[in-house]
């Protein structure tokens, strides 16, 4: 008979939680390092009893990212170039523009109806370090292995750069492991600027303020305090940059003046003053009217009591401006796009003779706009392949793109050969899709963007300014799943800003797996009927016993009784750390599939693994071999050589995932792990996006007790902060143009 989720389970262990969505989506990147491949195998070997388990079962070619980093790059200089070229300052959906004198004072009106004060530290504090001019465009990766791109920041110092900053570092007590990232991220003249400023150190990934703060007191001495104008001004915009790992592109004042305080800083709202003054962040007041006249001074009239007059709060946000410059960027081009829609072809019979209501509704929207959201689960997905078959056929330039290779695949095998199915990363870099005209722009009357919940702000202003005026975009997605791993979330926004039609797709996922996930998406974990044993739960004790039960399950049960080999079955849990983590279930999971001594870099030929090439993206692939030029690995056909010196920040073995990292694809058979450490992990968009990657398949090894229907029930997905809902609706509307 089989277990349900709602059947008993055993009380939780009591160990420590290292896991949760946050941290998992932050390790998810390259750069931060695993806690290593060691771990405990226990349970690897031995089988278990089929009746305890019920039912179960020349020179280096450019590649792929490298190519899309050089494309963002060249993109990031047009849409700056853009806004200096704009006359005036620029409002970005608030009136808080202008001098920064004029910022400040919008700031003390909000924030506490006083009027600006003067400096208050005898010396000024050194000015961020200036940014670094982008390079141009590399050209398209030819044939052949590709290379794994350096991490997407600024290039590598010079060795002379790297050894200057050793020394300060040593002087400091800092790592001498700093130097190079330290370097890189601060440009040729990083050791002169940590000499001047120490709390630049905060900077470099992974560096906390405790670290800074010990660092500066042994270059400074007495003259270090922590009112330092320095100090504050670096740790408002570590703050920030913390916020983005969690998705925000903006925070509320008031939070930020929270963390300072905790932070030992005495006038955090001083702290913010001078942040906002030296450039560190921007301050935006959203929410109020951008057509009314501005005061004679160029700041807000806003009471004194920080209301708009309604006794409304006026929410004062602090953000980042490569962030600000993404969404008020992306908010226009998507402004243009509404607008400058042309309906050209008829495409009435192409609605009529579509295979379900669904697609005939989502062909006819995408007929007359130019910009169109759809949502709907997996069986939706047939619906945004139906439009592009249409497109295809009323002989429109079409493309569909996806988060991963794996959904670029399904797309394929869904449109056939009536369009065009690629990975938004090759779109972006040119290795794949129409490519360009003169003006950047993609060859394209109709983009249509598969996976939209994975796209971060950035990402997605980088494409639509790759736009041409008339291009038809739809943005097409399951709401349920957990979002970006970049700040934003573009697809949340656009719905929400009701900015264009919504197309929401009467589709239901089929069989078992369908049902569960549906009503995970509303907040119910339902009992299902899995006849074929589709849906299984394993109920176990603890940790230790998790790792035994899923090592049992790929390697035994799920082959034996379900027929779905060990290499087409996902291990999918809660984070890395944690003594069922991605790390401890890889590590067993080696052991009993692919046991070997890891000679290259912890890996064997044959090991399963992870390539994250950048931020967000995670490739499943193989291990073919190493030499000399680094870790030569298949990822789905594709061979790829990662150099020696990224191997460890970028390639993880993947037998475990976590559920970020398993976004946007999908394996014949699923293993969830919920140990009981991972319960404060658990949420309902975690639990819907882990459940879901299952084609025929779910096995989940549960631990967690009533911590699982809890999370479904009552734990949303975590709300980011972000700007472009209220730049979008300030936007005018086609008929007000």
């Amino acid at each position: 008979m089989t277990a349900h989720p709602r059947g008993e389970a055993p009380d939780p262990a009591a160990e420590d939680h290292e896991a949760g969505e946050d941290a998992a989506q932050a390790a998810d990147t390259p750069g931060t390092p695993d806690e290593g491949d060691a771990g405990s195998a226990e349970g690897a070997e031995g089988a278990q009893d089929p009746e305890q388990v019920p039912g179960v079962p020349a020179a280096p070619a450019l590649s792929e990212a490298e190519a899309e980093l050089a494309a963002q790059r060249e993109l990031r200089e047009r849409i700056e170039q853009r806004k200096a070229e704009k006359e005036g300052p620029i409002a970005a959906g608030t009136k808080l523009s202008g001098p920064a004198a004029d910022l400040l004072a919008a700031v003390r009106a909000v924030e506490s109806g006083e009027k600006p004060g003067t400096a208050f530290f005898d010396s000024p504090a050194s000015a961020p370090a200036p940014r670094r001019a982008a390079p141009a465009a590399a050209p398209t990766a030819p044939a052949g292995p590709s290379r794994d791109p350096e991490q997407p920041a600024p290039a590598a110092a010079s060795p002379g750069a790297a050894a200057a900053v050793a020394a300060v570092l040593a002087g400091g007590g800092a790592p001498e492991a700093l130097a190079r990232p330290a370097a890189a991220t601060l440009g040729e003249g990083a050791a002169q600027a940590l000499r001047e400023d120490p709390w630049q150190l905060l900077s470099v990934p992974g560096v906390r303020p405790e670290q800074a703060d010990g660092f500066a007191r042994a270059l400074l001495g007495a003259e270090c305090g922590p009112d330092d104008e320095r100090r504050t001004a670096a740790l408002v915009g570590w703050l920030l940059e913390r916020a983005a790992l969690r998705g925000h592109t903006a925070l509320d004042a008031d939070e930020v003046r929270t963390a300072l305080a905790g932070y030992a800083v005495t006038d955090p709202g001083e702290a913010v003053q001078h942040a906002v003054d030296e450039g560190v962040v921007l301050v935006f007041q959203d929410g109020v009217d951008a057509t009314e006249p501005e005061s004679p001074e160029g700041t807000e009239e806003t009471p004194e009591d920080g209301t708009r007059g309604d006794d409304e709060p006026v929410p004062v946000l602090l953000g980042l401006d490569r962030y600000a410059l993404a969404e008020e960027s992306l908010a226009d081009g998507l402004g243009r796009l509404v607008n400058s829609c042309d309906k050209g072809a008829d495409w009435t019979e192409a609605a009529a003779a579509a295979p379900s209501s669904s697609a005939g509704e989502l062909i006819r929207a995408a007929a007359a706009a130019g910009l169109v959201a759809h949502s709907g689960g997996e069986a939706a997905r047939a619906e945004p392949a139906a439009l592009i078959a249409a497109a295809h056929g009323l002989g429109l330039r079409v493309v569909g793109t996806t988060h991963s290779a794996d959904g670029r695949r399904r797309l394929e095998e869904a449109v056939g050969d009536a369009g065009s199915a690629v990975t938004l990363s090759a779109l972006l870099s040119g290795e794949d899709g129409p490519g360009r005209d003169a003006d950047g722009a993609f060859a394209l009357d109709v983009l249509v963007v598969l996976d939209a919940p994975q796209l971060d702000v950035e990402t997605a202003a980088m494409l639509v300014e790759s736009l041409a005026d008339g291009t038809r975009l739809v943005l097409s997605g399951d709401p349920g799943v957990l979002g970006s791993a970049g700040a934003g979330r573009v697809f949340a926004d656009v719905i929400a800003a009701r900015a264009c039609p919504h197309v929401v797709s009467r589709t239901p996922d089929p069989g078992p797996i369908g049902e569960l996930v549906s009503g995970i998406g509303i907040g119910e974990l339902a009992q299902v009927d899995a006849p074929g044993r589709e849906v299984v739960i394993v109920p176990v004790r603890d940790a230790g016993e998790a790792v035994h039960r899923t090592v049992q399950l790929v390697a035994d049960s799920v082959p034996r009784a379900i027929g779905v080999p060990s290499s087409d079955t996902q291990v999918i849990t809660v984070g890395h750390g944690g003594s069922a983590g991605t790390t401890a279930l890889n590590a067993a999971l080696k052991e009993r599939l692919n046991p070997g001594p890891g000679r290259f870099g912890g890996f064997d030929p044959g090991d399963r693994v992870v390539h994250v090439p950048a931020p967000g993206r995670a490739v499943p692939g193989s291990v073919v071999s190493a030499d000399a030029e680094g870790l030569r690995l298949d990822c789905a056909g594709t061979p790829v050589v990662v150099p020696q010196d990224r191997v460890e920040t970028s390639v993880r073995h993947g037998w475990a995932l976590s559920a970020h990292q398993a976004a946007g694809m999908r394996w014949p058979a699923a293993v969830v792990v919920l140990p009981g450490d991972a319960a404060q992990g658990l949420s309902r968009p975690w639990v819907y996006t882990a459940f879901s990657r299952g084609e025929r398949h779910l096995s989940v090894v549960h631990g967690v007790d009533q911590a699982l229907p809890r999370a479904v029930a009552e734990v949303p997905a975590q709300e980011r902060t972000t700007r472009l809902r209220p730049l979008l609706e300030a936007l005018p509307t086609p008929d007000a143009s």
